[in-house]
């Protein structure tokens, strides 16, 4: 299967324009300490990578359309790298401009859909799974619309990577993980996640682990319905995943103190749902797109959140390269001279991790009979759930704190917290993670939760942001709750801008060549591991 997309042509943006974009990416060694795994472990690795790379293959077509074409037509090494970095000619964090010249706007709905696909169209079709997170649309010989499942449209892919993850399943010493990976390559087959999701879910002992599959729906910007391929190889920290577990007790009595009415709070996060520290070895497909994800909140599937709850993994090694290549330098430009002590590794650690909490908080259903959340709001609802995430995150640790139960310096994770806002906004309004940062600085602005001094720095009111903490998180969750989808595109508009003040700042950080996100160099070779043969179903 292949998308149709205009096609690339050999004259592309100048060379020392690419060469600057291109240094917007910090070049990150992506390794861990593996002496914490047994043989057979070393040996799973270099097949869960292989399988990692189909993903990536997968995500290619549904984000561009045949790879090789566009790489062949682009004369310089530079632009090769920057079409691999964004998956395709336009740049995924400066909201999707082309940066070769021969290429229009990005199709809204990337290869999901035909690209001549109207809203009214899509609407008309009479077929239930059209809106399914796991399948596209195509025309048929007479141009009518089609829907074709994954597992169709990808067959040969798919086939590869169900019989790589079966032969790692083969080699796993922990029972949870090889029942996971077994379910997980059956469920590719057949575009079913539940039963591996559930058996995801029921892990508890694993070292490895290995998300993969059609998981986050970023990538369709048209509607928000279709899941993209991705695979994170990760590799657990047990010792600061003990230093988080007894967290996971007291979210029924975070989802009951929720600054929100009764109704807003019925649901129950689910009974097994835990918190866990990794250090990512492999990304592959949408996480790998543009930037890279630095914590996972999984699964999606609403019912089984219901069920089991989800898991929070935090992906410590990604979060510290960020951390020091990026945020400290940017804190050091934006945050006022007096307040610049307050940005730490801790706060910047627990702001991603209740980031991730947040995301098991609140309502996954609307309370008026429209359906869940995600399907009531629609495209928007990406942007409002990134945006509860980070403040409701915020909300959260500033109330285990008043309970006693976070040992945290709160003026630290405010403080880390409005630079890390800085960080995300450069990821561009294309983003959902960019536009709720834009919307949220703009927010703290009216609410007077900050002021912007002489010299351009900003100075943090603490008590004024936590008023405003705790007013935008209301806001979002009854938004949400309400499936409200036009109040939802009214504040993404009204909030959703940049003024000047805040192009003045990012214009500063631009001027000190502060990379705007990373970059892996990664896999077997770079870990040091010998790729592992595959059996003869594999040849």
């Amino acid at each position: 299967m292949e998308c149709k997309q205009q096609p690339a042509q050999s004259k592309v943006a100048a060379t020392d324009s690419l060469m600057t974009k291109l240094n917007d990416f910090s070049v990150v060694r992506l390794t861990t300490d593996l002496s914490v795994l047994t043989d057979k472990e070393k040996q799973m690795i270099p097949l869960l990578i292989e399988a990692a790379m189909v993903m990536d293959d997968i995500f290619w077509l549904e984000a561009y359309g045949n790879k090789d074409s566009l790489l062949s037509k682009i004369k310089t090494e530079t632009g090769r790298k920057l079409a691999l970095i964004n998956y395709g000619p336009w740049e995924r964090l400066n909201n999707n401009q082309p940066f070769l010249r021969e290429f229009g706007p990005k199709p809204l709905g990337a290869c999901f859909y035909p690209p001549d696909m109207t809203r009214e169209e899509f609407e008309k079709l009479a077929i239930a799974e059209k809106t399914s997170l796991y399948t596209i649309l195509r025309r048929d010989e007479n141009g009518i619309l089609k829907v074709i499942p994954y597992h169709e449209a990808f067959k040969d892919y798919i086939t590869k990577a169900s019989l790589l993850i079966q032969q790692a399943a083969s080699l796993a010493e922990d029972e949870g993980l090889r029942k996971y990976l077994k379910l997980r390559a059956e469920a590719l087959l057949t575009d079913d996640y539940f039963a591996s999701d559930i058996a995801w879910m029921e892990m508890k002992n694993n070292t490895i682990d290995f998300v993969v599959g059609p998981i986050e729906t970023y990538e369709d910007q048209l509607f928000g319905y279709k899941a993209a391929h991705e695979a994170f190889v990760l590799i657990k920290d047990n010792e600061w995943t003990k230093r988080l577990s007894r967290y996971i007790s007291l979210l029924p009595a975070l989802q009951k103190e929720l600054p929100v009415d009764e109704r807003y709070k019925k649901e129950l996060p689910g009974s097994e749902s835990d918190l866990g520290v990794y250090d990512a070895v492999y990304y592959a497909g949408d996480c790998n797109a543009g930037s890279k994800t630095i914590a996972i909140n999984l699964p999606n599937d609403e019912r089984v959140q219901a069920a089991k709850g989800s898991r929070r993994l935090q992906l410590k090694n990604t979060m510290k390269a960020k951390f020091e290549n990026i945020l400290v330098p940017i804190a050091k430009e934006v945050i006022t001279e007096s307040q610049l002590k307050h940005v730490t590794f801790d706060a910047f650690f627990s702001n991603t991790m209740f980031h991730e909490t947040a995301h098991g908080l609140g309502m996954r259903n609307t309370i008026n009979g429209k359906g869940t959340v995600r399907e009531a709001l629609k495209e928007h609802y990406t942007t409002m759930e990134e945006g509860k995430a980070d403040i409701l995150g915020l909300y959260l640790v500033t109330k285990l704190n008043e309970m006693g139960e976070a040992d945290v310096n709160m003026i630290d994770e405010y403080t880390t917290f409005m630079a890390g806002i800085f960080r995300s906004i450069r990821f561009g309004a294309s983003s959902a993670h960019g536009r709720a940062n834009l919307i949220r600085f703009n927010y703290f602005k009216e609410k007077g939760a900050f002021t912007i001094e002489a010299d351009g720095k900003y100075a943090i009111n603490f008590d004024k942001m936590k008023d405003a903490m705790n007013s935008l998180s209301t806001l979002i969750l009854t938004i949400q709750g309400d499936g409200d989808y036009e109040k939802a595109a009214s504040f993404i508009r009204q909030y959703g801008i940049m003024d000047t003040d805040l192009q003045n700042t990012l214009k500063t950080i631009e001027q000190k060549d502060i990379p705007v996100d990373i970059v892996f160099e990664q896999g077997t070779e770079v870990l040091g591991l010998t790729a592992y043969k595959s059996d003869e179903a594999m040849k």
